[in-house]
């Protein structure tokens, strides 16, 4: 079993930045990849970014190309995304993910998940 649990997040005008962690406890050395995904209400979940575990190699959905950065500490097992310039379409719940096999794009790819983080943007 793995274990994540988010931080940050937040209220923010848009154009300001907001960070947030993921903290991985259990068997993370059965970690291939970690992503972030977001739902806002009344949409499913989405892609935003994913790091692989092993190597580090990123990838973003287009959406938040730019804006937004994925980041890791393996010493510390903890996952950051960092998001500048932020726009009210942002406004989401935003979700940590832990995948064991492959660094995946989509929700079925990722087995264990975070509480969520509240993220709102302000116009």
């Amino acid at each position: 079993q793995v274990q994540l649990v988010e931080s940050g997040g937040g209220l923010v005008q848009a154009g300001g930045s907001l960070r947030l962690s993921c903290a991985a406890s259990g068997r993370t050395f059965s970690i291939y990849a970690m992503g972030w995904f977001r739902q806002a209400p009344g949409k499913e979940r989405e892609f935003v970014a994913r790091i692989r575990w092993s190597g580090g190699s990123v990838y973003y959905a287009d959406s938040v190309k730019g804006r937004f950065t994925i980041s890791k500490d393996n010493a510390k097992n903890t996952v950051d995304l960092q998001m500048n310039s932020l726009k009210p379409e942002d406004t989401a719940i935003y979700y940590c993910a832990a995948s064991g096999s492959n660094a995946y794009t989509t929700t079925d790819g990722y087995r264990y998940w975070g509480q969520g983080a509240q993220v709102t943007v302000s116009s």
